[in-house]
């Protein structure tokens, strides 16, 4: 027997927060081995997931973090490290010279596309397998999102 209550909601919930630590750090396992995979080996994962998080938009780097885009704290390396190999153009904003917008180049969007077909492979298998549906996939964003907010209630609010 190995001690713990599976039905308790602490140890429930406990679990459930470190899965998702061991998530985010698989995510970038996962992302690692298919940038190896395609010989890709100028952009560590952390960079590719970047890049995938900034699609379309055009932001400065503090936005990533806002925006929940970057969860690192080396964000300005890395994207020198992008604008350097050319995944990442930056441009001074006009309305405030201090502030600089970022976006993908060509080739940015071509890592983001990368990344966008193993997500849709890797959702597709899940559901052909039946690991997960619709419906289930529906109930856990709402179920994180519902804690996202709860902890941001609690550092903006103080609650």
């Amino acid at each position: 027997m190995s001690g713990y209550d599976f039905n308790d909601p602490k140890f429930l919930f406990l679990d459930i927060l470190s899965l998702v630590e061991r998530l985010h750090r698989r995510l970038l396992d996962v992302l690692k081995n298919h940038m190896e995979h395609i010989g890709c080996n100028d952009l560590n994962p952390v960079q590719a997931l970047l890049l995938h998080n900034i699609g379309e938009n055009e932001m400065t780097a503090g936005e990533l973090k806002t925006r929940g885009y970057y969860q690192g704290s080396n964000v300005s390396y890395n994207l020198k490290k992008l604008v350097e190999m050319g995944y990442l153009r930056h441009e001074r904003s006009d309305y405030d010279r201090r502030a600089v917008r970022i976006s993908l180049t060509d080739k940015g969007y071509e890592i983001r596309k990368l990344i966008d077909d193993l997500y849709k492979q890797h959702l597709d298998e899940l559901m052909q397998d039946d690991l997960i549906n619709h419906d289930e996939l529906k109930n856990l964003r709402k179920n994180l999102r519902n804690l996202e907010r709860y902890w941001s209630d609690k550092l903006h609010f103080g609650l």
